[in-house]
This record gives structure tokens, sequence and C-alpha cells, in this order.
């Protein structure tokens, strides 16, 4: 849909994130300003809109009533989720009932097995990681350092004080790097292709059109994996919190659980479904109300309007 891609919400890009916002309204806003065709993206190219859709129109607090849910139990069967995580999405899907949705459990995404324990998702990373940062670089109107690919990349970070190396390394870089294979290699097509399936037919496409789905829903942290290798939209909004008691985890200074860290839901659609997918996440939004009782650790005390 646009040339970035979104937390709140997602477009049809793999490697690009947008804004997360304080509510979906706020997200469908900068949605609408930014949506639409960019020379510079070949992806935006393949709109079939003849006019952008009205996102914001799309906040309807009843766009949830007789919509088909989907539930891709399997993937958090495979890849696991807290207790308290499950839990939580259990109880979203009662929120989604009683708003008039029609709740289709086990709608799974059939290659997601294979996809768990597959290279080729990492190897398209590093493929286009080889190919795609020379070309970047070249665009660059400065460059001081003289970075030219991932290697000069690579050794720049490896020696430069600030980049914190090598507590903050360079390991997915390395493994790009010997393995060697660039998107333009005869290997690369059929990883492609595979990659294609897994996120297609055996993933988010197929199981919406297999059980007649508006959308699917998974815990956040499990619901980005598939919908990336096809570049299919996403929208994730709060659910509740990890309750008191909950022990601190970490990756790296970043807190992934603990006490009042928030726990959200994502809802995945097909191609170009952000219009559609605004509107259910605006409406649970609206039937949990839960982000206002979140505890800040700092709250901001002024409005953007107050301070432009």
């Amino acid at each position: 849909m646009t040339s970035r891609r979104f937390v709140v919400p997602i477009s049809e890009r793999q490697d690009t994130v947008g804004p997360m916002t304080r509510s979906v309204k706020d997200a469908a806003y900068l949605l609408q300003v930014i949506a639409g065709k960019d020379s510079n993206d070949n992806y935006t190219s393949a709109i079939p809109f003849d006019t952008i859709p009205d996102y914001v129109k799309a906040c309807d607090i009843n766009a949830l009533k007789g919509k088909r849910i989907g539930v891709p139990r399997n993937v958090i069967k495979i890849f696991g989720s807290p207790k308290t995580v499950v839990d939580q999405f259990n109880q979203a899907l009662e929120v989604m009932k009683k708003a008039g949705a029609i709740i289709v459990e086990n709608t799974d995404f059939t290659s997601f097995a294979e996809f768990a324990q597959s290279p080729i998702p990492d190897d398209i990373l590093y493929a286009d990681s080889l190919t795609n940062l020379p070309a970047f670089f070249k665009q660059l109107k400065v460059n001081p350092h003289n970075i030219t690919d991932l290697e000069t990349l690579r050794r720049f970070t490896q020696h430069h004080r600030l980049e914190e190396y090598p507590s903050r390394d360079t390991a997915r870089w390395d493994i790009a790097l010997q393995k060697g294979v660039k998107n333009t290699d005869p290997k690369f097509w059929p990883m492609y292709q595979k990659n294609v399936k897994f996120g297609n037919e055996g993933g988010i496409l197929g199981a919406l059109r297999r059980h007649k789905l508006d959308a699917a829903v998974l815990p956040t942290d499990l619901s980005p994996y598939i919908p990336a290798l096809i570049g299919s939209p996403i929208i994730t909004v709060p659910m509740g919190v990890y309750p008191h008691g909950t022990k601190v985890n970490h990756d790296r200074e970043l807190v992934t659980s603990g006490p009042g860290i928030p726990i959200g839901i994502g809802f995945m659609g097909d191609l170009w479904s952000e219009e559609k997918l605004i509107g259910l996440a605006y409406a649970f939004e609206q039937k949990t109300r839960a982000r206002p009782k979140f505890k800040r650790f700092i709250q901001p005390k002024k409005e953007v309007k107050d301070i432009l």
C-alpha cells in the first residue's frame, strides 16, 4: 500500500517499519497521509486502487460484527507463548465474539512447522543484504566513512567505539558474508519461491482463502513472522499487560516481559486489506480500552499540537 511498513498498521513491504501510535485512529491518519505510489519503491506500483481508501473513516466501532476471524493455533503450539499471553489472547477472542465476530478456530498455517525449521527466510535476508546495501550506499550524497557494502559496514561497526562492538555484534552480517549468496544468484530463486509458499498457500493467504476469513489473529509476538515473508499487512493493538510478579526477561537491554509490560494482539489480513484491518482493530480497541489502563514509566505531558 505504501512505501513504509507499519507496526500499526503494516503495509506491503518486508523491510521497513512505520510508526507506533497511541491509538488506531492516529495510525489511520498517518497512513492516510503517506499512502500512495512512490517512484522509489517498485512495490507500490502494484497498488490496486484508483483512489486510496479512507482509512480514518474505516474506524468503525461495529466493524467486527459478522466478520470471520481465524485463529491459527498451530503457530502458538509450535513457537510457544506464555500462559499469561495465551489466557489474555483467549479473553480477547471472547471480546470479539461479543462484538459479533465469528471466531474460526484452528485455521492453521499449514507450512508453519516446516517454516519454523527452515533456514530459507534467513538466507533470503542475507542475500538481500549483500545485494541491496551497495545500491543504497550509492544513493548517499554524503558518505564520510566511505561505506560501500556489507563488508565495509561490518568493518566500520567492529572498529568504531560508538558502535559498542562486540557487545552489539555483527553475527548476522558475518553469516551473510560467509554464505556469499546474492539475490541475483541462481540459487536465490528456488529459495525465494519456497519463502513465498511459507507465506502464501502455506501461510496467511492460504488460511484466509481456505476458511473464507476476513482476518486472522495471533498474540503480537507471534504475528509478524509469516506476513513478513509476503508483505501482507498487520495491525497490532494492546490487549493487556504482564501481571505483577512476572519474571523480568531481557533481550540485551530490551525488556521483553515483566510486570506492566504490554501484551498485544495482531490482526493479519490479505494483501492491500489495511482498510478492513483498521476497522477490526479499532472496534477491538474501543471494546477493550486497554491502553489507557497502562502505567507508563515516563508519561509525556505535552501534546504535539502544543509544540508545533
